[in-house]
C-alpha cells in the first residue's frame, strides 16, 4: 500500500539503523523513496562496513542538518590488533603486520592519553577534501594522501571485552571530526602493535540514539500497512534541550519574513538561550537567538 503523503509534504527526522554493506547515499535513496520525499538530506556519513544511527532529514528537516553533523556521537567498534591497513579498517589491503597481542592490563593502561582534546590524523580514505577533491577519491587513484593532524574531542573511551587475542572492543563518545579508525590505529601504535577496526556501530548521533531508530526492513513493513509516516518525527526532535518559544499570528508573519520580533517580559528567560526553536500553535516558524533587545531570524522554516 502506498504511503498516504504527497511529496511536498514530507518534513521531519528518519533516524535510520543502517545495516551493514550499504552506503549512506544507498540508504538515503532507499527512505526517500519509501517515504517519498522529494528534498533529502543524511546528517553524518556512515561507511558502508559500519552500522547504527543515520539520521535523514525531510523538507525543511534538511535546514537542521548542520546541527545534527555537529552534534556529539557515540560508537562501539572492534579493533583487530596485528594489521594496518591501507582504509584503517578490513575493507583495505594490509600494508603492515606486527606478532604483538596486548593484553586487557595493556590496553586499559592506555586509554587515559586519548580522552580529552587530542590531536588525530584523518585517514586517507576519509570525505575531507584537498584541494578540491576528496581524499578516499584521491587515494583510490593512488595518489598519496597526507592530512594534517587536526584536534578533536573524546569524552570517554572504555574497553569492554576482548573476545580473543586478536580483538578488543571498545565504547567511544566523542565531539564532531573525530575518525573512530583513526582512534583504533592510533591505540595500536601506542600498544607498540598494528591494528585496524573490524566493526563499527553508531549508537548515537547529537538527540538521536538507537531507541528513536527503525530499520530499512521495518520501515518497508509500515510502508505496506500504510504507516511509514509515522516514522518520522519532528523537526524538533534534532535540537535535543533547545528551548522553544511560542508566536503569535502577527509575530510568525514577521519571523517568516525574516525580520525580528521584540523580547516581551515573559520571554526574558530566553535571553541566554543560544538557540530557540520559534513555533505558532506548535507548527514550526524559524529558528532564532537573542539579539539587542530582539529575537532575529538564523533559519526560517516554510511549509
Amino acid at each position: 500500500m502506498a504511503h498516504p503523503h504527497k511529496k511536498s509534504t514530507v518534513h521531519g527526522w528518519l533516524v535510520l539503523d543502517k545495516t551493514f554493506g550499504l552506503t549512506s547515499t544507498q540508504a538515503l535513496g532507499k527512505a526517500r523513496r519509501l517515504l517519498g520525499g522529494r528534498k533529502a538530506g543524511h546528517g553524518g556519513t556512515l561507511d558502508p562496513l559500519a552500522t547504527g544511527i543515520l539520521p535523514i532529514a525531510f523538507g525543511e528537516a534538511t535546514k537542521l542538518i548542520p546541527y545534527v553533523v555537529d552534534g556529539d556521537k557515540e560508537y562501539e567498534f572492534t579493533v583487530r590488533w596485528g594489521e594496518a591497513r591501507t582504509t584503517d579498517d578490513s575493507e583495505g589491503t594490509v600494508t603492515a603486520t606486527s606478532a604483538v597481542r596486548p593484553t586487557q592490563d595493556q590496553i586499559r593502561a592506555i586509554l587515559p592519553r586519548f580522552i580529552g582534546l587530542i590531536l588525530q590524523k584523518p585517514p586517507a580514505f576519509s570525505a575531507l577534501k584537498i584541494q578540491g577533491e576528496r581524499a578516499y577519491d584521491l587515494a583510490r587513484a593512488g595518489a598519496v594522501v597526507d592530512l594534517p593532524p587536526r584536534e578533536v574531542t573524546i569524552f570517554s573511551l572504555d574497553f569492554l571485552d576482548a573476545p580473543d587475542a586478536l580483538h578488543a572492543r571498545f565504547r567511544v563518545a566523542c565531539g564532531k571530526g573525530m575518525y573512530v579508525r583513526s582512534l583504533a590505529r592510533n591505540m595500536a601504535e601506542a600498544l607498540g602493535t598494528r591494528g585496524h577496526v573490524c566493526a563499527l556501530r553508531r549508537t548515537k548521533v547529537g538527540p538521536f540514539t538507537l531507541n528513536d531508530s527503525v530499520t530499512l526492513k521495518k520501515l518497508e513493513a509500515m510502508n505496506v500497512a500504510g504507516e511509514v509516516g509515522a516514522a518520522l518525527l519532528p523537526l524538533k526532535a534534532a535540537l535535543g534541550d533547545t528551548p522553544s518559544l511560542a508566536v503569535t499570528p502577527q509575530e510568525s508573519c514577521l519571523l517568516r519574513a525574516g525580520q525580528p520580533i521584540l523580547i516581551r517580559p515573559p520571554h526574558e528567560a530566553l535571553l541566554t538561550a543560544p538557540l530557540i526553536f520559534a513555533e505558532e500553535s506548535s507548527a514550526p516558524v524559524a529558528l532564532i537567538e537573542p539579539h539587542a533587545g530582539t529575537f532575529r531570524v538564523l533559519r526560517g522554516f516554510s511549509f
